[in-house]
């Protein structure tokens, strides 16, 4: 097993197109649901942004001598946190080692998160000027209520005004993300938020269920009674309006939770589910190589006094057994339109079980009568039950 920050040679030989997720992990507050990897000021863990960007420059280095010089980097994936707390300069500084050290493909997709009330024309030309192509803007809901309930710290419209600026600013892919079945929420104001996203003229939307984590302050507010917990039936009834309604405005879903126009569809996620290469840089960042899969320090002062000391900030790793690329098979391509080949099923599906369990859930109405293997809409909404049974049909 490989943990002294180089790549095997047999690891290195794959060409395959590379992505770079950067992680930032600071945020000005912390909202209810949040379970990220993010740290607000006054927090163990909480450091100035030079630390940050001398400790990302140096793993992005690192990174470089591992990979050599066979790859290129397609997309990068700026997260957090609430990346655009910190200047465009800062986030071109690290674009520009990424360049350097590796190599940015002419046609790059560069992606950065932004909260709403962190974004106004000098912020957001500055990032284009950095090289960023694509911009994700946190809008979560247009119900001040819903907002309130999840401790989120812009205004109703500030969403969209933020989108309205970045298309000003010459991004020409936009995204604002949703999320719905917020206790307190209704059918109608949900709709509401759909309609006002829409109206914002972007070209990319994601509508996620919330998911009330353990250890979080909205967890604490479920578990005390003070508000109620998600309603499943709700969420799904949410999940076929925005269906519908994303669908009748000419964004297709190319993810289960992810609606695009033609074009617009995020290249660096797309990576994820189709399970490719991708490099994280940045403390709690994932990486997947080859095979192998490793993760860094959770806590920014490990991380960036590992760096700074010379040594590998990784926390941990492993090589992916036959199951678990069976597993991430499964449950990345059947998130995905196109779903599984029959190159795919045959490699993977040898038992009779297998076709009984297909066969039952098409009967269902979750599993599309056709090849490739692919999900209906009520597949969607039921999507991890779905795999778990196929998975279990292999055992």
């Amino acid at each position: 097993m490989n943990t002294g920050g180089h790549v095997p040679a047999t690891q290195q030989a794959s060409v395959s197109a590379l992505g770079f997720y950067v992680h930032v992990p600071y945020c000005s507050a912390r909202c209810g649901y949040c379970d990220f990897n993010t740290y607000v000021p006054g927090e163990d863990g909480h450091r100035t942004r030079q630390n940050w960007l001398d400790a990302a420059t140096t793993e992005i280095d690192r990174a470089a001598d591992a990979l050599g010089s066979r790859r290129r980097v397609e997309t990068v994936f700026v997260g957090g946190g609430t990346p655009t707390l910190l200047p465009p300069a800062d986030l071109g500084q690290v674009l520009s080692q990424i360049d350097d050290r590796i190599g940015l493909a002419v046609d790059a997709e560069v992606s950065v998160e932004a909260n709403p009330e962190t974004l106004n024309p000098a912020v957001l030309s500055g990032l284009r000027a950095a090289g960023f192509t694509r911009i994700s803007i946190g809008m979560q809901s247009a119900d001040p209520q819903v907002l309130s309930v999840l401790d989120r710290q812009h205004t109703p419209g500030g969403a969209v005004r933020a989108a309205e600026l970045a298309a000003d600013a010459g991004f020409e892919q936009v995204s604002l993300d949703l999320i719905y079945g917020t206790p307190g929420e209704t059918l109608s104001s949900w709709r509401d938020s759909l309609n006002t996203a829409l109206a914002a003229g972007v070209g990319h939307i994601s509508a996620y269920a919330l998911k009330v984590e353990r250890g979080t302050a909205l967890f604490r507010r479920v578990r005390s009674g003070e508000i109620a917990g998600v309603d499943d039936d709700y969420a799904a009834a949410a999940y076929e309006i925005a269906d519908d309604l994303l669908t009748e405005a000419g964004l297709s879903w190319y993810e289960i939770s992810n609606w695009a126009m033609p074009g617009q569809e995020c290249r660096h996620n797309l990576g994820y589910w189709r399970n490719a290469d991708w490099w994280g840089i940045g403390p709690g960042a994932h990486s997947h190589l080859a095979g192998v899969r490793w993760w860094n320090e959770r806590n920014p002062v490990a991380w960036s006094e590992a760096l700074a000391a010379g040594r590998d900030p990784r926390a941990g790793e492993e090589q992916l057994t036959e199951e678990q690329l069976t597993t991430e098979l499964l449950m990345l391509g059947l998130r995905l339109p196109a779903g599984l080949s029959a190159e795919q099923i045959d490699a993977v599906a040898t038992s009779q079980d297998w076709q009984t369990t297909a066969t039952r859930l098409r009967e269902q109405g979750l599993l599309l009568d056709a090849e490739p293997l692919r999900l209906t809409r009520a597949g969607r909404l039921l999507a991890d039950w779905v795999t778990i049974e196929l998975l279990e049909s292999l055992s």
